[in-house]
């Protein structure tokens, strides 16, 4: 069932002569088992929208079965002719799904009315599945209850008397009207106030993943919010009145329904498909709903792709047109309307406090002023927005937005001065796409906006994703933010040219779903519009590089041993310089931080600087004189000596260094190799011991294990952590000399949180008992729900490290419990060790890398490569079995 685009009536249809409804009026009078009457009703409305019939015919009806049952057991119950049965909110509407709360109000003439009779109705209503809100009040009651709480005669102004006395509704819709009680100010002050802090519960965003279709920004809230302010006001219950009264045009009413109409059928497939009340729009139901309603796989994107696009399109729109018509609300209700504006240039003005066009011909007049709107706002930070009649005036001339003006040099000056500017850079980018205009200036964006990747790892739609990277750029290079990432910032504010990093930014994405490699697309069109906006083109070829490599730095610091002098040499190579180093740099914090914050953590802020560092030392050293390994060895020994000559003898020391290869002093730091040394002198190094270790930033963990060799404590150690529900980031594995194995790993809790002092004794505790048997390994804790919707193929490649004679085997599948604990088994069976691993986890996907060998340090083979991806494949498929 596609869902149509066409204008749908505003008004509320009451299905009079409505089939099932008439059929259920039927079977209350022939059975008495109402229960199954009405779930029968309902299948019958569920199966009507399943063949498309209009959702908003079906609303009404679901609100007119409610009403013939109510209706029929009131009178059923002989409740009293002095008590008046009312619906009020969405029932009070005429607008129920098939999940929706059924909210009504017995309105008594006064406390002493009997309500004995009444009490045996709602017991029938409870007994018939109705999901029951109910009140029972007095006039007097539903006065005070009104005046305390604005949400109370948000509900009662929607009230529709089903049955009862006319003059006790009359009396009560009364005492709760603006004459009385919530003027129309203060009504709109509480209601803007409750749709503020409502936005802010959902992070300001309907870009959320799994948004929630009534709650979330641009949601049916926002539609409702309208509606109540407008009853409130202009006792204009319908959208036309706001027509009538000059606050919409016909084209804004009509995308007004037209949002609601897609929404209502988002609503009610979502309570089809689970049988109950469901406005979020989990991963779990987003597949099956889009199957629903219509959407296909296509050869670039898949339906629920489709879908979503069109969802957060949507709430988009909606979230305009709210903030277009709460600003011409507040003209009108709360500021003065005759204020005299004052002038700013020779297009705007300020008036009570917003930017407005001068007349309404400015933009057809002057079409650059499209641009330089945003310019304006930039430079006069006091003003709260942009006027709402400003903004519709934006939104009518966009189409002169055209290749002609796309072309034309002085709106390329507007454009640049835009992300050259002081102030607002990002502010005013969101603006542009809230509007509309950015999408418009640059087409390739306008491709992406709305579109989501059906996965875990991108936390935002690629257009909110995009902004966000800009903004963390901006973040970088104001100074007052240098607290929050410092080495970043450092980086940012000393680059030449902050302007380029945000081009970089804006098309890093640009060309994602269009097929092919994005990165690649991308750097074309970046190309493409740094030459039309004449940017001189070492700096054009520098956006276009930063935007084609902008994957490169994370996948050599999360995939690679960069602490292996050729990997830090190769990528210096890519790199080439310093300048684009820095830009790349700060590119790609700024991208993964942007991405999903909780996959952004203090262990990734330290490998990318640690490459940055080691490649800076590499490209001033030269490309020409890469860097020794007994250099680094000796450097490494130096250092550390330095911090533990105060602890210890040069005997002590260089006993436990004896047993250590020289690798193990490229691979740690020298803290590190202080913290190791210490305590296998102070524990012995002849014996098994674990140690653990809060990092400085608190949310990093990193595990000593010192055991033999014949142990089995890859599997053992992950399966331990993976059950405490802890990430494996970092594994390092180094033999000794005397037939032990010196293993570190990195952990974090998965949301990014600290480690709290609680936490890591469980850790210690967990170690302590760690089973090393192969028959006591397990890992019970269950997938969890989000994960269960994918289905992730499971790949294995190999290739031979030829510097260090390893083996590096990369494993991509589902991430699942219990993985690394898999791994490690079928490699322990085989005699082949790991002396690292790069456990990377991309939303639902796992992309992780080991270095493996055979015992005696020699790499594996084809033939035995072979086997092994066999072996791990039928593991890996039997437990998923």
């Amino acid at each position: 069932m596609r869902i149509s685009g066409g204008t749908r009536s505003i008004q509320t249809l009451m299905p009079v002569h409505d089939a099932t409804v008439t059929a259920f009026s039927n079977a209350l009078i022939e059975s008495t088992d109402y229960r199954s009457s009405l779930h029968d009703a309902k299948a019958a409305l569920a199966q009507r929208f399943l063949r498309g019939e209009p959702v908003e015919t079906l609303v009404a009806a679901q609100a007119a079965l409610v009403d013939a049952l109510l209706l029929y057991l009131w009178h059923d119950a002989g409740v009293s002719d002095d008590i008046a049965l009312i619906a009020v909110g969405g029932y009070g509407r005429s607008e129920l799904h098939p999940g929706s709360d059924v909210d009504i109000m017995l309105l008594l003439a006064d406390q002493k009315t009997n309500t004995e009779s009444a009490a045996r109705f709602i017991t029938q209503l409870w007994d018939c599945g109705i999901e029951l809100g109910h009140s029972v009040r007095t006039v007097e009651d539903c006065a005070r209850e009104a005046r305390e709480d604005v949400t109370v005669v948000t509900t009662l102004m929607e009230s529709r008397l089903l049955c009862g006395p006319r003059d006790a509704f009359d009396a009560m819709m009364q005492a709760t009207s603006s004459d009385e009680i919530w003027n129309s100010e203060a009504f709109f002050r509480a209601k803007r106030d409750e749709q503020t802090a409502r936005h802010a519960r959902y992070g300001d965003t309907g870009y959320n993943l799994e948004p929630n279709v009534k709650g979330s920004p641009g949601g049916l809230r926002d539609i409702q919010m309208v509606g109540w302010v407008s009853l409130r006001h202009f006792g204009a219950g319908q959208f036309t009145g706001l027509i009538e009264h000059g606050f919409l045009t016909e084209g804004q009413m009509e995308r007004l329904v037209e949002g609601r109409h897609f929404l209502w059928s988002v609503r009610y497939g979502l309570h089809v498909l689970t049988e109950r009340r469901e406005d979020r729009l989990l991963f779990d139901h987003q597949r099956a709903l889009a199957e629903m309603l219509g959407y296909e796989d296509a050869r670039f994107t898949l339906g629920v792709e489709q879908m979503m696009q069109r969802y957060y399109r949507t709430v988009m729109e909606l979230s305009r047109i709210n903030e277009m018509l709460l600003q011409l609300f507040e003209e009108r209700i709360v500021l003065t309307p005759d204020t005299a504006p004052e002038p700013i240039d020779e297009n705007f003005v300020n008036r009570n406090g917003y930017l407005q066009a001068i007349d309404d011909d400015v933009f057809v007049r002057d079409p650059t002023a499209l641009l330089s709107l945003f310019n304006v706002m930039q430079t006069h930070p006091s003003l709260k927005g942009v006027s709402a009649h400003t903004i519709g005036q934006l939104r009518r001339n966009r189409h002169l937005i055209d290749e002609q003006f796309r072309q034309h040099p002085r709106n390329h000056r507007q454009f640049l001065a835009l992300l050259t500017a002081d102030n607002g850079v990002t502010r005013e980018l969101r603006r542009m796409n809230r509007y509309g205009l950015l999408g418009l200036y640059i087409p390739a964006f306008g491709r992406i906006v709305g579109r989501m990747q059906y996965d875990l790892f991108h936390a935002y739609t690629v257009d909110e994703h995009t902004l966000f990277v800009v903004s963390n750029l901006r973040r970088f290079a104001l100074t007052r933010f240098d607290d929050e990432f410092p080495h970043c910032s450092n980086v940012m504010q000393r680059i030449d040219k902050p302007e380029l990093a945000y081009l970089s930014g804006l098309f890093h994405d640009i060309a994602k779903g269009r097929g092919g490699d994005h990165s690649e697309l991308g750097a074309v069109d970046a190309l493409a519009f740094c030459r039309e906006h004449d940017i001189d083109e070492v700096d054009a070829q520098l956006v276009s590089w930063l935007v084609e490599s902008h994957l490169v730095l994370s996948m050599t610091a999360q995939k690679k041993d960069i602490t292996d002098p050729d990997v830090i040499a190769q990528f210096a190579q890519h790199v080439g310089n310093q300048r684009r180093l820095d830009y790349l740099y700060v590119l790609t914090a700024a991208d993964v931080r942007g991405t999903n914050p909780k996959m952004w953590n203090s262990w990734k802020s330290k490998l990318f600087r640690d490459l940055y560092e080691a490649t800076t030392d590499a490209l001033q050293r030269g490309l020409e004189n890469p860097l020794g390994k007994p250099v680094l060895v000796d450097d490494t020994k130096q250092d550390a000596r330095t911090l533990l000559r105060s602890e210890f003898d040069a005997s002590q020391i260089d006993a436990v260094w004896r047993t250590l290869p020289d690798e193990y002093f490229i691979r740690h730091s020298a803290p590190e190799v202080l913290w190791h040394t210490r305590e296998l002198i102070n524990h012995g190094a002849d014996r098994r011991h674990f140690a653990v270790q809060r990092r400085d930033d608190l949310t990093t963990l990193a595990l000593m294990m010192y055991t033999p060799r014949v142990e089995h404590t890859f599997a053992a150690v992950t399966a331990c952590l993976d059950e405490l529900g802890l990430s494996v980031l970092d594994a390092r594995i180094e033999p000794t000399a005397t037939g032990f194995s010196l293993d570190t790993y990195i952990v974090v809790e998965p949301d990014g949180e600290a480690m709290t002092d609680t936490r890591v004794a469980d850790v210690k505790r967990r170690l302590n008992t760690m089973p090393t048997d192969d028959e006591a390994l397990a890992v019970n804790r269950t997938m969890p729900r989000r994960q269960r919707m994918f289905d992730t193929d499971t790949h294995i490649q190999f290739w031979q490290d030829e510097p260090t004679g390893r083996t590096v085997m990369e494993l991509t599948c589902a991430d699942h419990p219990g993985l690394l604990m898999k791994v490690g088994d079928v490699l322990f069976e085989r005699t082949i060790d790991i002396s690292a691993a790069k456990i990377v986890t991309i939303g639902e996907r796992a992309e992780d890398v080991f270095y493996l060998t055979h015992r005696d340090e020699s790499a594996l083979d084809d033939e035995q490569c072979k086997q092994l991806r066999k072996a791990l494949l039928q593991r890996l498929a039997k437990d998923a079995a």
